[in-house]
């Protein structure tokens, strides 16, 4: 197992969870090979989503808390971060709508209601409120004691305050240097962790996998496809008709021209479901095919590798309604609300690695009290997804750079 790749690893560990599952499945329910079996399984489960549990909050928090302070390094070039910010957020809003529109058109999951979350379940708060209710709660959930919070696990909560200090650490700049260096050899320290829960993955899959099969029935499969082709099918639309039209609508850039220019980009995207680790293809394309200024593209792509997430923010929004459909829940326009919100939060707090938003994934599921179980259902094809979602993720940010410089001009705005 040692010279196989992690994603080979948990492709077999899938591979055998589903085998063990289906076997199980045809043995009788009271027998002791059965009831032990799954005791296993079980346990085993239990274990590897408890460690995703546990690395989210410090994960979340380091990353946003980095991200925003990085910010500090560029505070003569206001105009150019602001539209940066500007787009970013514009493209992941239009991503999510995009997802969340898709997931209600296609339905995924919807009718079939799987008795594995049935207990995780027992105790979701289904009542409808008011908008005026809704905010009071939100708002008065979000500021609370950023100590309480991190007990509590709290995660939007924790969120706000994140961003808090990394609005505070820009604005101390110099000051505050050795605070920032502590954040961000803690975010190493939290991605290293990850990395050893990430070596138990193809166990904790196998298991997840296992007792899902085992106990429930096996039609989720076909429903399963039908999910992945509604997520790569609208990732493939954010991707071919959205950033392109609002490249063409900024810049007049044809289509053609960009996709010519940054094809190397999108392969190696691809290739690796690594935003981070294309950064040096991606400054390559837009400076030598598409003619960036070095000032805005060494500005504009690192930064989108971080928090410019438009496949993840599509991915984890339309997944989250997926999981709602399994479980039999109906979610209300405040609560697709929600998922919007926190989609977008665990989009840009997801680090730019493999698989970083199955554990942000957990941040979606939590906000509306779904099952952080069902990653049972997401983690063997995320792999799959992964690798569309990321290239549309570096495509945005290649697209972020152009419409940057076409607004900011001819300025010589970071010549001062």
């Amino acid at each position: 197992m040692k010279n196989l790749s992690l994603n080979v690893q948990i492709l077999l560990g899938a591979s055998l969870g589903l085998l063990f599952g289906v076997l199980l499945h045809q043995w009788p329910t009271n027998s002791p090979l059965y009831q032990n079996s799954l005791f296993i399984f079980t346990i085993i489960a239990t274990l590897f989503v408890d460690l995703l549990k546990m690395i989210l909050v410090p994960l979340i928090f380091t990353s946003i808390a980095v991200g925003v302070a990085n910010l500090r390094a560029h505070q003569q070039i206001h105009q150019v971060w602001t539209y940066t910010l500007g787009f970013f957020i514009l493209s992941m809003t239009l991503a999510i709508i995009l997802g969340l529109g898709s997931a209600q058109l296609f339905t995924p999951g919807k009718g079939l209601n799987l008795a594995l979350f049935q207990d995780a379940m027992q105790h979701y708060d289904a009542k409808h409120i008011t908008l005026g209710d809704f905010t009071q709660s939100m708002l008065h959930g979000l500021f609370v004691n950023p100590f309480a919070a991190l007990a509590q696990s709290n995660v939007l909560a924790i969120v706000i305050f994140a961003l808090f200090i990394g609005i505070a650490l820009v604005q101390g700049g110099e000051r505050y240097r050795n605070i920032i260096q502590l954040l961000q050899e803690w975010q190493e320290l939290t991605l290293h962790i990850v990395g050893w829960i990430m070596r138990i993955a193809p166990f904790g899959i196998m298991a997840l996998l296992a007792k899902l099969t085992t106990t429930q029935d096996l039609n989720l499969l076909v429903t399963l496809v039908k999910f992945i082709a509604v997520v790569i099918g609208t990732t493939f639309v954010h991707g071919v008709i959205v950033l392109p039209l609002l490249l063409y609508g900024v810049t007049k850039m044809p289509p053609l021209h960009f996709w010519r220019g940054v094809r190397e980009a999108l392969i190696t995207a691809f290739a690796t479901s690594s935003s981070s680790a294309t950064v040096p293809v991606t400054l390559r394309c837009v400076e030598q095919h598409l003619h960036v200024k070095p000032d805005i593209a060494r500005f504009v792509i690192p930064l989108g590798a971080t928090i410019n997430m438009d496949g993840t923010a599509l991915y984890e929004a339309t997944a989250a309604l997926f999981v709602a459909n399994l479980v039999g829940v109906d979610l209300n326009l405040l609560q697709q609300l929600i998922i919007f919100l926190t989609a977008m939060i665990a989009a840009m707090g997801a680090p730019g690695i493999p698989s970083a938003g199955m554990v942000t994934m957990i941040l979606v599921l939590q906000s509306v009290g779904l099952p952080t179980e069902a990653i049972a259902i997401l983690l063997p094809i995320d792999r799959l997804l992964d690798t569309v979602r990321t290239a549309v993720n570096v495509e945005g940010d290649m697209v972020g750079s152009l419409i940057v410089q076409k607004l900011v001009g001819h300025q010589k705005t970071l010549a001062s």
